[in-house]
């Protein structure tokens, strides 16, 4: 009998570890960050100890006693699970088939960092190249290991990083067929000039995975590029997933085809994001991209900042059309460009080649030094470079992609006649609260005139990556499955109440026991 465990996504926004059972097969259905539970414990200044490994994952609940998956490097002593087997998550699990990748977002693949490294990952090219841009890009950390992994030992009892030894890569299986040349040169390539990379080599995900199991994907619309939805069939039926998606962006139209696609399988289970179940905000990505391109024609002569939520590339592009329509450069941080050439080596015909389209400069941030990863970068587009002093003699020239943790770059840029446009989420969380009253600080501190902070006077600057309850209601009746599991929501009784008059059994997932089908 096949059986789902649920060791997060439930009663939270993502967090998803979903581990599906059948038989010898052993598939996790993504492997992410609770932020929920996180930020019980942690903070900005306040982390996990990496010389400890998983204790203080363990410790905290960010991770469940599953023997046998983790990574031995970072087992902080000889006698680690002795003290976990007594705890009523704990259990032996003697492999894992593979991570099955919904897309590149850290509340879906956080986690991964903690698996073992032969491990593989199923997932898009893009999902695999963004994430491995991300992490390139980002400073060394345990827990954004996720394509490769720095190998650990113990030393006077605390984890150390191994000198010089080789990055671990993970083994990737493509949903979408091999990689090309370029994504597979860039896939192998290690950011470090200290550190070379061990590569393992990239397989095409067959039809099958586990022992047997058919396994199905489809591209769904999100605000990241590379989303997708699963199905695996099991003994007792195909089980339905769905990551993240919304059908009110450019790439509706694949969100609509998983949808028939799933409901021809005739799912005993679906399992369904339910992000925004009470919420029905129509904002689309045109309608964004009408009203900020309004503000910004209106505003000649004064420099626009751009702020998005990170690797929504979707929103990028839409501010690259309004600098190309109003006379301006997008200008983009290092990290930016890095992923969008990772992306267009994935995807050429959907993303952009930074280095060739017109349009685009890289703005440079005064700093001491720069990462490996960097220095080759500036290298190869050294003529679109573009300072601090260059901006202010000419601010009504470009948009700059910025956020709240670039802002303090402003002590740079002023004085300046300057707009922020803030195309970002509103704040769901104390966290995020403090953090735009701090970006309000520097904004009225600059005498920055704003839009999109607080009610949105001008129309949407923001449209969702998540459909909207009255959507997912359309999507799951769409799909008639026997069974409905709410999951990446805080309102799971919203489908109760929905579908009561359905024919279809509402089933809220447990923590600490399985779901039976």
């Amino acid at each position: 009998m096949p059986e789902l465990f649920f060791y997060g996504g439930r009663n939270e926004i993502g967090g998803n570890k979903i581990l599906l059972v059948d038989g010898v097969t052993r598939i996790f259905l993504d492997f992410g960050i609770s932020f929920k539970v996180r930020s019980r414990y942690f903070e900005e200044f306040l982390n996990p100890r990496p010389g400890y490994g998983l204790n203080d994952f363990f410790q905290t609940g960010m991770l469940p006693p599953l023997q046998g998956i983790y990574r031995d490097d970072l087992e902080p002593d000889a006698g680690f699970w002795d003290r976990w087997q007594s705890e009523s998550l704990y259990r032996t699990l003697d492999h894992v088939d593979g991570v099955l990748l919904s897309h590149a977002h850290v509340d879906h693949t956080g986690s991964v960092s903690f698996l073992r490294p032969d491990i593989p990952l199923y997932t898009t090219a893009l999902t695999a190249l963004i994430s491995k841009a991300i992490q390139d890009s980002a400073p060394t950390d345990l827990e954004r290991e996720l394509v490769y992994a720095v190998p650990r030992e113990s030393k006077d009892g605390v984890l150390r990083t191994v000198s010089k030894a080789p990055l671990q890569q993970r083994p990737l299986r493509v949903l979408d067929g091999q990689l090309s040349l370029d994504a597979e040169r860039f896939w192998h390539e290690s950011p470090l000039s200290t550190r070379d990379m061990a590569p393992v080599p990239v397989e095409a995900a067959g039809e099958t995975i586990g022992a047997g199991n058919e396994l199905r994907w489809f591209p769904v619309d999100h605000s990241i590029y590379g989303a997708a939805a699963f199905a695996v069939e099991t003994s007792a039926g195909w089980v339905a997933y769905t990551g993240d998606l919304r059908w009110h962006g450019r790439h509706s139209a694949q969100t609509q085809e998983a949808v028939a696609a799933m409901a021809a399988l005739k799912p005993t289970v679906l399992l369904c994001e339910g992000t925004r179940g009470a919420d029905s905000n129509p904002a689309t990505e045109d309608g964004v991209q009408a009203t900020a391109l309004e503000i910004v024609k209106n505003v000649k002569g004064k420099l626009v900042f751009a702020d998005f939520g990170p690797r929504n590339v979707e929103r990028l592009l839409i501010f690259h059309e309004i600098a190309r329509e109003t006379g301006r450069q997008l200008a983009v941080l290092n990290k930016d460009a890095y992923l969008l050439e990772a992306m267009h080596y994935a995807a050429p015909d959907e993303v952009p080649d930074f280095g060739s389209v017109p349009g685009f400069a890289l703005y440079q941030k005064a700093r001491a030094r720069v990462s490996g990863w960097e220095k080759k970068l500036l290298e190869r587009h050294n003529s679109l470079l573009v300072h601090a002093e260059e901006v202010q003699r000419n601010p009504g020239d470009y948009i700059l992609c910025f956020s709240f943790w670039d802002i303090n770059e402003l002590a740079s840029l002023a004085p300046i006649p300057a707009v922020y446009i803030y195309s970002s989420s509103e704040a769901f969380d104390e966290e995020m609260q403090m953090d735009q009253k701090r970006l309000r600080n520097w904004l009225e501190h600059f005498e920055v005139e704003v839009h999109g902070l607080g009610e949105m006077l001008d129309g949407p600057l923001h449209a969702s990556g998540h459909a909207s309850g009255t959507e997912l209601i359309e999507i799951i009746r769409a799909i008639q499955p026997q069974r409905l599991v709410p999951i990446h929501t805080q309102d799971p009784r919203f489908f109760q109440e929905r579908l009561a008059r359905d024919d279809i059994e509402v089933v809220l997932p447990a923590c600490n026991r399985p779901l039976q089908f």
